[in-house]
């Protein structure tokens, strides 16, 4: 059986083309390999155990390994030396590297200190079981603050939120979360603000009663709330006097309240007037031997 020539060509060519990609990529591999090989070899400090959050790394928890200088990863370290004496802030597993940014500054000290960022504070408030959310709050969430009190001048209790999106570094003496996502029963959480959310803090648990409200780690937006007050609990209506009108805003003066004044008439005096005279009529009891009578008195005319 004779073979078509177009065909026996299609299929020459293809093969062809199928050796010369081949040998293309083989090629290209070869020299990848071989610049990996060839190039110099740098050390780097790795776990030789699980590293939990907090530990204090030791000669015995770090091992030394050689690997490309290509694959050397940033804020990676060399010597045993540099990561002795200082905490881990993120958990390391085993063979994983040990990078600047997984443990704390040398001399930050142990537990809950080398957590805290520089220019923040660590703050702890006092929660209970049933009053916000201390029975389900894990280290790494975060909560908003709320405040129940009456403000000054007001006769009514108001909440508002003081703070949000706040982180918590702790729960009672817990500062890890827990593997299996279990809740912490704690009195006392730790919250990471600034400086002007920790006096905005301590004012408010000394001033009304706070409570925390958990929110969505990956939600950061921060909602401005007008607070709310006890009468609207119970739709009941604000007293009608000038200080219900809403407060001006910063810096502009409160607009006064136009009372209308009815016009006044003139005072008409009045003379009094003479009462004529009171007529009196009095009895006469009258006794005439041995017989009493009683006859009207003779009226009296006035002075």
């Amino acid at each position: 059986m004779r073979l078509d020539r177009r065909f026996v060509i299609v299929v020459g060519c293809s093969l062809l083309w199928a050796l010369v990609v081949a040998s293309l990529f083989h090629r290209v591999a070869r020299n990848a390999g071989a610049s990996h090989e060839a190039g110099p070899g740098k050390t780097l400090v790795v776990a030789a155990q699980a590293l939990p959050f907090g530990t204090v790394i030791s000669a015995e928890s770090v091992k030394t390994i050689q690997v490309p200088e290509g694959l050397f990863p940033k804020g990676g370290f060399s010597r045993k030396e540099d990561v002795l004496e200082r905490s881990v802030v993120s958990s390391i597993e085993p063979d994983e590297p040990v990078v600047e940014v997984r443990i704390a500054a040398k001399g930050s000290g142990v537990g809950l200190s080398p957590m805290i960022p520089l220019g923040l504070r660590a703050m702890s408030v006092r929660v209970n079981d049933v009053v916000g959310v201390a029975g389900f709050v894990l280290p790494g969430m975060r909560v908003d603050v709320l405040v129940t009190g009456r403000p000054p001048g007001v006769n009514d209790a108001m909440t508002s939120t003081v703070l949000q999106n706040i982180p918590v570094l702790s729960a009672g003496q817990t500062i890890q979360a827990d593997t299996k996502g279990q809740p912490i029963s704690a009195t006392v959480v730790t919250l990471l603000v600034s400086p002007a959310e920790a006096e905005a803090l301590t004012l408010a648990n000394s001033e009304g009663h706070i409570q925390l409200v958990l929110r969505n780690n990956t939600d950061r937006q921060l909602t401005r709330t007008p607070g709310r007050q006890s009468r609207e609990l119970y739709a009941m209506q604000p007293p009608a006097t000038a200080a219900t009108a809403e407060a001006p805003g910063p810096g502009l003066a409160r607009p006064r309240k136009v009372v209308p004044v009815p016009a006044r008439t003139p005072a008409v005096s009045v003379a009094p007037v003479a009462s004529p005279p009171v007529q009196h009529s009095d009895e006469v009891v009258m006794i005439r031997g041995n017989q009493k009578t009683v006859e009207p008195a003779p009226p009296r005319t006035a002075n």
